[in-house]
Parts: C-alpha cells; structure tokens; sequence
C-alpha cells in the first residue's frame, strides 16, 4: 500500500506555508542547515512587495505566503513537530518539516 499523502492532515493553508518554507530553507541564502540535526533555520521570510513576493528563485502571488503572518499557522506546524520556535526570524523547520512530502513542491519549483 503507497504511503498516505499528508499523514497530519495539514490544513491548505499550513501546507501552501510548509512547502515555501521547505523552499527557502533549501536557498543557501535564506536558511541555515545543521547537518548534525537536519533542522534549517530560516534566515528570512520574503515581504510581499505589490501583488507577488520572490521566495527562494521563484516569484508568487501575495496572498500565497499569507501563512508567514499567521502565528496559528507556526503553532499547528510546531504542535505537529514541523517547526519550531528560534533563529532570526523565529522559525525552525525541524529535520521532519525539511523532509515532509506536502504534495506541492513539483508545482512550486521552477522548471
């Protein structure tokens, strides 16, 4: 049997916030690795300007990182082990969250 797509049931919203996160902690200017624990800490979240906000190397709509405002969104992800509370900017995925499948990554990377 496949592997169960959003084993926490992670609402749209915290997912859409997961997958941008996930993108930024791979952009070496944007997140910090700690390859003894996997966790990145995110260096900075984009600030929407006009209607788009760049994350990473790509550009989407603003409200797409309305997440990033949302303290209920940080708290599920935390209470889910996704994330936790440090770093710069108060985010750190943890080794679960950098590697959680949230099934948007494919529509979100650049081609």
């Amino acid at each position: 049997m496949p592997p169960r797509q959003n084993p926490l049931k992670l609402n749209k919203l915290q997912l859409r916030t997961l997958a941008l996160a996930q993108l930024i902690a791979g952009d070496p200017r944007s997140g910090a690795r700690d390859e003894a624990t996997g966790e990145v800490t995110l260096q900075s979240l984009p600030q929407p300007h006009g209607d788009h906000v760049h994350v990473a190397d790509i550009v989407v709509a603003a409200r797409d990182v309305s997440g990033f405002a949302n303290p209920a969104v940080w708290t599920a992800l935390q209470r889910k082990g996704l994330a936790r509370p440090g770093g710069p900017v108060g985010v750190i995925l943890t080794a679960e969250g950098v590697g959680y499948e949230t099934g948007l990554a494919e529509r979100l990377r650049p081609s």
